[in-house]
């Protein structure tokens, strides 16, 4: 018996839905300024880059603040608890859903970055450039003082730019590297430590490992804060077994 082919149109009606078909609806769960979960979905925000939880800033005073936590309360007290409608534009690789979101008709990348807590990544996008330098102007959230753009945050080191409205105080680098793997958290959010071993491999440790008394956290050793442990294994680190 020969098969007759499929019409085209049938065919099309069989294929899985790609996942930016539909737009992504609910009340949010805020892990970072700029990373979202609703439902089972995780979402980046895309054309922006907020800092992470475990970043810190310099104030207008010079004083170390923990401008990532702040970032991702001020977006939890500005919407947090309301509903969200995303429009899906990609996947990243690591598996999350880019999209820009809305509540109430406004574009919340947009407040972010107006705002002063996130920064336009105009890497991938130049939608928000404008409002990044009426932030700068008005010294809004992290332009109040000094701080490392959240994409250089994440490969830091020496030669790292420090951003600000006004100049920067002469030892911001040194404060703001040293910060990043100080021996204190930089906030109670931010416990889990992480460290190279000798093979190169990257592991973390939780308050309860037998270790964590007495990994050292100094930024010439490659240790490094995380807030989750989906941080820590979005990072490439394991949790050690001991």
């Amino acid at each position: 018996m020969t098969l007759k082919p499929f019409p085209f149109a049938v065919l099309l009606l069989l294929l899985p839905a790609t996942a930016g078909a539909a737009d992504i609806t609910g009340v949010p769960k805020i892990r970072e300024a700029d990373q979202i979960v609703i439902g089972n979905s995780r979402i980046r925000l895309g054309g922006v880059d907020a800092p992470s939880v475990d970043q810190l800033c310099l104030n207008n005073s010079g004083e170390r603040w923990t401008c990532g936590v702040a970032a991702r309360d001020e977006l939890i007290k500005h919407a947090g608890h309301k509903s969200w409608t995303c429009h899906t534009r990609s996947t990243d690789r690591r598996g999350h859903i880019v999209a820009r979101c809305e509540v109430d008709g406004e574009d919340i990348q947009k407040w972010l970055v107006s705002s002063g807590w996130a920064l336009a990544y105009i890497r991938f996008s130049k939608d928000y450039e404008a409002d990044e330098k009426a932030a700068r102007e008005a010294k809004a959230g992290m332009w109040q003082g000094a701080f490392i753009a959240p994409w250089d945050w994440r490969v830091r080191n020496k030669k790292t730019a420090i951003l600000g409205a006004a100049k920067a105080p002469e030892n911001a680098n040194a404060i703001l590297l040293a910060s990043a793997s100080g021996s204190v958290a930089p906030s109670p959010d931010c416990t889990i430590k992480g460290n190279v071993n000798r093979s190169g491999e990257c592991i973390f440790h939780q308050t309860t490992s037998r270790w964590y008394a007495k990994i050292q956290m100094k930024i010439s050793k490659g240790t490094r804060w995380f807030c989750s442990v989906e941080e820590a294994e979005a990072a490439g680190c394991r949790e050690t077994k001991r």
